[in-house]
């Protein structure tokens, strides 16, 4: 059965643009892979495809532009496509990766989420931000980054400027604590690799940051364990954001009521605050993740078949993730960036060195109670 005309006119005008998006972020993947290549032998790269995307796609608005024939593609990986590949994520996370280092670490991640929120809208009112910048801010450096931002802006209907911003600022200030942090947590730790994984693993923003990091720890200071714990601290961080995204768009609502005087009854009926629909499918693939391994464990073929699939999703997940990154490029002007200012990258520096500090405080407390 054919499609309704109209339907149909949608879905090709959505073409040229998702067409676009798709090969710049095979563009970003193939480049960190080559980057990974050449200096880490293979691992996985030190530099971000999500950054390379970013790139690709604001300098092909800048220098080519982006016409309405493309717009419409822009606007479905954003809405659609992005929404999908966070959710997808949910099947990385293992409840039981988090067990070894569950004592040093979730006193840390809590902290830091704490102290990232509280930093933000202090320093953000200080320094004039909007309060979806001051949100997205705190979610991306305390959180996993990236995924974190673009899992919270729909929830809390951020502006593009603000999202685009947060997701700049991040990324860079991320990239250098990932070249950084290491050769702190080899100074205060001594060489220990758990509480060097879990200050790796809560102190920088986006996942592949952190295996960067823990990587680049693990050769230079002959530490290979480092890499799990910081890997497992991660995980635990990411597992925030099924409680974070429904209380920030709550939040974010309260506080959209008061600037206009209050909601009427009707008005709330109209506009009621629900979870986002991602953030449902992101819980239920963490259950579907926890199921599978469990009907799995004593079967060996259905295991090997189990992460075959898991393996497949993954590689879609990040694809989608990086297209959508891509996408977010090509919706930023630099115009319009150059409007911003410098008062985010301040905000965002304030914020990472605030959570890099309590982490690396804590977990040593902690680790010199034990």
């Amino acid at each position: 059965m054919a499609l309704p005309a109209g339907i149909q006119a949608s879905a090709w005008r959505a073409v040229p643009g998702i067409v676009l998006a798709l090969a710049l972020a095979l563009a970003a993947r193939l480049g960190s892979q080559e980057i990974g290549q050449a200096l880490v032998d293979g691992r996985p790269s030190p530099i971000s495809p999500v950054l390379l995307g970013i790139v690709l796609g604001v300098l092909w608005r800048h220098f080519i532009g982006v016409g309405a024939r493309t717009e419409a593609g822009v606007r479905w990986i954003l809405g659609t496509l992005l929404a999908i590949g966070i959710s997808l994520v949910g099947l990385r996370l293992t409840l039981p990766g988090l067990t070894g280092v569950g004592v040093i670490a979730l006193p840390v991640v809590v902290l830091c989420i704490t102290v990232a929120i509280l930093v933000s809208r202090f320093v953000g009112r200080l320094l004039g931000l909007t309060p979806g910048l001051q949100s997205l801010l705190a979610v991306g450096s305390a959180v996993c980054g990236c995924t974190a931002i673009v899992a919270t802006a729909p929830a809390i209907k951020a502006r593009d400027i603000d999202t685009g911003t947060a997701l700049t600022c991040v990324v860079l200030i991320g990239s250098l604590g990932m070249l950084l942090y290491p050769w702190l947590a080899s100074a205060v730790f001594g060489g220990a690799a758990l509480p060097s994984g879990v200050f790796l693993g809560s102190a920088i923003h986006d996942t592949s940051q952190v295996i960067g990091a823990s990587l680049i720890y693990a050769q230079q200071f002959n530490s290979p364990d480092a890499v799990a714990g910081a890997s497992a601290t991660k995980l635990l961080l990411n597992l925030s954001i099924i409680v974070l995204v429904p209380l920030l768009a709550w939040a974010a609502h309260a506080q959209a009521a008061r600037s206009s005087g209050g909601v009427s009854t009707a008005d709330a009926r109209q506009r009621p605050v629900v979870v986002p629909w991602f953030v449902v499918a992101f819980v239920m693939f963490v259950v579907l993740r926890g199921l599978g391994d469990h009907l799995v464990a004593t079967d060996a073929s259905a295991r090997g078949a189990w992460s075959e699939l898991l393996e497949v999703a993954q590689s879609m997940s990040e694809l989608f993730l990086i297209c959508g990154m891509t996408a977010v490029g090509l919706n930023l002007s630099l115009s319009n960036m150059s409007q911003v200012g410098i008062r985010p990258f301040i905000a965002a520096a304030i914020i990472a060195v605030a959570t890099a500090g309590c982490s690396l405080g804590l977990t040593a407390l902690i680790i010199a109670m034990n």
